[in-house]
């Protein structure tokens, strides 16, 4: 049988492509060479946020006494445990999505467990366990993985994905990388127990951030006991000596070696290209990715690709988008571009950290701004449940009102960001976010704080000369009580 079109890869990308043909009323074969689910639920999302909780209940332990609740000691941490409620927890997802019987269900040709499949021809692939799928259409969603240096010693450094083989604590790791994922490993660790080295060539962890997220992240995270080592020149080797790795590394043209039981490479996501027989396709690849348009086509005209295996914002989030984009420029016509403008992200860090929009320093190359930063301490939530650590950050466009940007720092930072992401979506200005009525003691209050801060620097409410004059008007700013 010939497919209207066959969709390689299991992952948020991949199914969201099958069940959009399957919407259009195309003909679907949907290949993976492993489980369904794709990184996210068998590696990455899912798992991290199951050691991400783990960490917060650890956390959490230590106000039980200072609130009243009497505890002897505090918790240990049984890693072994850890590990299988994170696998358990996987497979509970699994159930719950019941992701084959509902593609199949919709009749779509599943084809799981195959092995690695490449193309042998243009419109035909084939798996290791010798199933060939013929279609008129392709959308490659077949994911990444994560990078490794190449240096001696290479083979001793795990990566995210060797973190669940795992079967004691390290009491001692470092972690190169302190993007998204090395810094929020690097957290659940240091929060389990372990002495953690956080190392990055970039002068600040968390680069692409905003800058103020880097800063009071790092300055949070050393007040925990981390040690957070930046703007090194590179990691030249490690050595192993009896149960201790030596991590060499450069910093000013100076050598330095650090001593630890566990090091994990966080170093970036390459795109699953290799053994996929694209050449026999007329798929090019760039920097490990397949090459792609606006509209997600490939240099192969019937050929389309979305999610992490085209390097553009590899969040699951944005890989649905992508995948629905694909399939409908390649079933209906090349008319849908790939547009990336609300893309809320975070980490499930402690705190927490996330962003949407805009950071400053990009926002001010681009037009006249404003901006409000409400330190979490002048909110009765965060005081109520003594997480005063982090900020909420507005940017607005001065001329138009619309809030461009918003970096926050602290408990349910992630959730707060949604809200604003919302609101953003639908077009408000910063004095309807100001005007919003939400719910008292929340969170998520602070935004209207930061909104209101925004509103009265716009001159948008009327105050006396000597309101101006206050050095701090946010102390005024309280919710309205009875």
């Amino acid at each position: 049988m010939r497919y209207d079109i066959a969709v390689l890869g299991g992952g948020p990308a991949g199914v969201t492509a099958a069940l959009r043909a399957r919407e259009i009323g195309a003909t679907v074969a949907l290949i993976e060479r492993g489980r369904l689910g794709g990184i996210c639920t068998n590696d990455g999302c899912v798992p991290t946020r199951v050691l991400a909780r783990t960490a917060r209940l650890v956390r959490d332990a230590h106000q039980f006494n200072e609130y009243g609740l009497l505890l002897d000691q505090l918790p240990e941490v049984d890693f072994e445990q850890v590990i299988r409620r994170t696998q358990h927890v996987v497979y509970e997802v699994h159930e719950k999505k019941q992701l084959l019987a509902h593609l199949r269900e919709v009749n779509i040709d599943v084809f799981t467990e195959v092995g690695q499949t490449r193309f042998i021809d243009p419109h035909r692939i084939q798996a290791n366990d010798g199933t060939v799928v013929e279609a008129d259409k392709f959308v490659i969603c077949v994911g990444g993985s994560a990078n490794r240096l190449n240096l001696p010693g290479a083979e001793y450094a795990l990566t995210h994905s060797d973190v669940w083989t795992l079967r004691k604590l390290p009491a001692s790791l470092a972690i190169i990388g302190s993007g998204a994922t090395g810094t929020q490993l690097a957290s659940i660790f240091l929060a389990f127990g372990a002495e953690v080295a956080l190392l990055d060539i970039a002068p600040l962890i968390l680069p692409g951030e905003d800058i103020d997220v880097g800063r009071t992240m790092a300055a949070e995270l050393q007040s925990h006991g981390m040690q957070i080592v930046t703007g090194i020149s590179g990691v030249t080797r490690i050595d192993r000596q009896d149960n201790l790795l030596n991590l060499t590394y450069t910093t000013d043209d100076q050598e330095h070696v650090l001593s630890v039981e566990a090091i994990i490479f966080s170093v970036g996501w390459g795109g699953n290209v290799e053994e996929l027989g694209l050449e026999n396709a007329g798929v090019e690849v760039e920097r490990s990715y397949i090459k792609v348009n606006d509209y997600l086509q490939t240099t192969a005209d019937h050929i389309f690709a979305a999610g992490d295996i085209t390097g553009k914002m590899m969040l699951v989030q944005s890989a649905g988008l992508q995948a629905r984009t694909a399939v409908e420029n390649a079933l209906l016509g090349i008319h849908r571009e790939t547009q990336h403008k609300l893309v809320p992200h975070g980490g499930f860090t402690d705190p927490e950290y996330a962003s949407v929009g805009y950071t400053e320093e990009h926002a001010r190359e681009m037009t006249d701004i404003l901006t409000a930063v409400v330190p979490y301490r002048e909110l009765d939530r965060a005081v109520i449940d003594g997480r005063t650590a982090g900020f909420c950050k507005l940017i607005i466009d001065r001329h138009t009102k619309q809030v461009i940007g918003a970096h926050v720092v602290g408990e349910q930072a992630v959730e707060i960001v949604q809200m604003v992401a919302a609101g953003m979506a639908g077009n408000l200005t910063v004095d309807q976010f100001a005007e919003l009525e939400l719910a008292y003691p929340t969170f998520a209050a602070i935004v209207g704080l930061a909104a209101r801060q925004l509103v009265r620097e716009l001159g948008e409410i009327k105050v006396s000369p000597e309101w101006h004059e206050l050095k701090d008007p946010r102390a005024a700013e309280w919710e309205r009580r009875d």
